[in-house]
């Protein structure tokens, strides 16, 4: 059951990381973020003229109606692109979603790496920590993606709370496909991310259950026994170090000598048992 979630984990992980990083490669190299119209509305039969429309992205925008119809010409970061928009606060539109374009690139930049480390840790799951530091790296890349966002979504809508209302004239706005796909990829690398990280909690928890406890490498032997440590620890010294001999063993060794030797006289006898009685 641990085996089926942990592939289930590293299936899923994959797979929403790969989809997180297709949808915001998308999203950052087309220009449907933004889709304006803007025009006037004819009294006389209550109809409305469109007099421009457009899509932009992070690099381009492009004209579907008005005097530039047909156009496309990059965003211009340093210089002013030299196109003719109907008003200024679409001018300011365009200018102000600018400042959020960076953080959709190391979005991208991000989820790549974490992308590229979560498929070495799959390959290698010995390397545990690969998983932790690829789900680090898909927050982050959402968290990136989810600021530039904000600050895209804050920037229009500051423009057009400022912009001044006219009954002859409408302006309409939303928000394209483009913007669709980066706001699905930020779910996504989250989802990759939270799932990275719980895979390598699970793998980091299999290890520490088969690892043997410390104890078992050096095992507490009896101290009554001089000699049971002699074939696990063959650093130790060896011959062990002699005891304190007993009475019965020094008895023991008399013995042998007396009955080892030739009959000796009863004054050498009465010497030897004295000192038999000294030494006990």
């Amino acid at each position: 059951m641990s085996s089926c979630s942990s592939r289930a984990l590293t299936i899923l992980s994959t797979v929403f990381g790969a989809c997180g990083l297709l949808l915001v490669g998308v999203a950052v190299s087309t220009d449907y973020w933004l889709i304006m119209v803007e025009g006037i509305i004819l009294q006389q039969n209550q109809s409305m003229e469109v007099k421009m429309a457009l899509h932009s992205g992070l690099w381009r925008v492009c004209f579907v109606a008005g005097s530039e119809n047909g156009k496309c010409v990059a965003s211009e970061y340093f210089t002013e692109p030299d196109i003719e928009i109907t008003t200024e606060n679409t001018a300011n539109i365009l200018k102000m979603v600018r400042t959020a374009t960076p953080f959709p690139m190391v979005s991208l930049l991000f989820v790549f790496t974490a992308f590229v480390i979560s498929n070495i840790g799959h390959i290698r799951p010995q390397r545990t920590i690969l998983a932790f530091v690829s789900g680090i790296f898909f927050i982050l890349s959402g968290l990136s993606l989810v600021v530039g966002l904000v600050l895209y979504i804050s920037s229009i809508n500051d423009e057009v709370m400022n912009r001044p209302r006219e009954p002859e004239q409408f302006f309409n706005y939303y928000y394209g496909w483009s913007f669709a796909f980066a706001a699905s990829s930020f779910l996504l690398k989250e989802g990759a991310g939270v799932m990275s990280v719980y895979l390598f909690m699970k793998r980091y928890a299999e290890e520490e259950m088969y690892r043997p406890h410390p104890a078992l490498y050096h095992p507490r032997l009896s101290e009554s026994s001089d000699y049971s440590g002699q074939f696990l620890h063959p650093e130790s010294s060896w011959p062990p170090p002699n005891r304190g001999r007993s009475t019965s063993e020094a008895s023991s060794d008399i013995s042998i000598q007396l009955n080892q030797a030739p009959p000796i006289h009863i004054s050498n006898f009465l010497y030897i048992k004295l000192h038999m009685r000294t030494s006990i």
